[in-house]
């Protein structure tokens, strides 16, 4: 059981105050919750608690990383600076085919999981393969995660035999479901990946047991013509007329869509997760959050893994994303900074479907980072929109999940990271061989 945690001398996180913080505060948190918090004036901690002191550091919600392939750690810098269907045909695929194995994605996962609370990151979905052993490594290292396990209509690590594709996540959702702290859910990968009848048999199992349904849609703007024989017309419409949208579907990327389709996935109430440093590593383009967030569609924000990022730093993240739709609109208020916070904290935990989402509230589950603001490019500290503007993942000071602290002054303590990063670099020597 976690011990009870009183954070005192801290900034609290208030996005809708106009600085976005409240100073001198204290958080209680007890049973994976948060139990109390308010001004330090008078305030007394409870006895026989750990009590940490804030000195001025910014208590708030830990980030949401909406889109990840965490394993894919092995393949940070192995093929960079290439259009989106090379990078995957030429190089990521013929990887995948020979590296991936239960040890590869396990080791790799706690690799990504270390980079992710290091930066402040309490929640992930992840989408790959030998997606058990993604899950054990989250487990063990005390993330939140999603864990979808992907379907894809050509032989796959761990699925050599594609028509078993959706037996096999059927069989990964039951042995997850009602774990704590795991999700496990379904990942498409692309509507050019599987047939129409693998994926509405996905969207049928995520439905059978109430789970999330992810899926890459419309990443570039060639993929109307990879779906030439499928579908005449856009994928966002392709996708609705299969009755793959909805409430718990999650399409990631989202970069080429036009107005009826923003329309469409609005109506659906499906969410959407936008990765604009992949996207622009990739070239792929830009997705139009704007437009998104104006027509009340969800959209969080993802990292997408490293093999196309090249970094799990949401804080970069966040600062990409909101200069990027300024540019691209012309508008320096198109994104704001708020709006960038939200979609990394409460929305991008709704979307995923934790419905309490996350946040400084009594009664919110107890996932908190502390952020170090006595720092050279954090001073002064007018509001939080700095956060975005400045801070970045070495800014983390400790990290609390679910009430219990996974990261303190920078020290991970839940996991050896030495050992993963051990692990990683002898697979890595494999790689350069080849």
């Amino acid at each position: 059981m976690n011990r009870e945690i009183v954070i005192i001398n801290a900034k609290l996180f208030a996005p809708d105050t106009p600085e976005g913080f409240v100073a001198d505060g204290f958080v209680e948190i007890g049973a994976g919750r948060i139990t109390a918090l308010g001004s330090m004036a008078h305030y007394v901690p409870p006895p026989s608690v750990e009590i940490i002191d804030a000195g001025g550091s910014l208590v708030m919600p830990g980030l949401v990383n909406g889109h990840n392939h965490a394993a894919m750690t092995l393949f940070r810098g192995m093929a960079d600076d290439l259009p989106l269907m090379s990078w995957l045909e030429q190089h990521i695929f013929p990887a995948e085919a020979r590296f991936v194995t239960p040890e590869m994605v396990y080791w790799c996962t706690r690799l990504a999981a270390a980079e992710m609370i290091m930066s402040g990151t309490t929640t992930v979905a992840d989408a790959y393969f030998y997606e058990d052993e993604a899950a054990r490594a989250f487990v063990e290292t005390g993330m939140r995660a999603v864990a979808a396990h992907g379907i894809i209509d050509f032989p796959a690590p761990g699925v050599p035999d594609p028509a078993e594709n959706v037996a096999t996540v059927a069989r990964f959702i039951e042995r997850w479901q009602g774990t704590d702290l795991l999700t496990p859910a379904v990942f498409a990968h692309s509507p050019y990946t599987c047939s129409s009848r693998t994926l509405v048999r996905a969207k049928e199992l995520a439905r059978a047991h109430n789970v999330p349904f992810f899926i890459h849609l419309a990443e570039t703007g060639a993929e109307s013509g990879l779906l030439a024989g499928k579908w005449q017309g856009s994928p966002t419409a392709y996708l609705h007329s299969l009755d793959l949208l909805d409430e718990q579907t999650v399409c990631v990327h989202a970069v080429w869509l036009d107005k009826p389709d923003i329309e469409l996935i609005a109506a659906s109430g499906a969410a959407v997760v936008t990765c604009p440093q992949s996207n622009m590593k990739l070239a792929a383009g830009i997705a139009p959050v704007a437009e998104l967030l104006a027509a009340g569609v969800r959209v969080g924000l993802g990292t997408d893994g490293c093999a196309s990022n090249n970094d799990l730093d949401l804080f970069g993240e966040m600062d990409t994303c909101a200069k990027l739709h300024k540019v691209r609109a012309l508008d320096p208020a198109a994104v704001k900074a708020r709006d960038v916070l939200r979609m990394a904290t409460g929305h991008g935990a709704r979307l995923l479907g934790f419905a309490d989402g996350v946040g400084l509230a009594v009664g919110l589950p107890a996932d908190v980072i502390l952020i170090d603001l006595d720092q050279p490019h954090l001073t002064p500290f007018y509001s939080v929109d700095n956060l975005v503007y400045a801070a970045g993942g070495a800014d983390v000071r400790s990290v609390i999940i679910n009430g219990r602290l996974v990261m303190s002054d920078r020290k991970i303590l839940t996991f050896d990271v030495a050992e993963a990063m051990e692990m990683v670099a002898g697979m890595t020597a494999k790689v350069r061989k080849s």
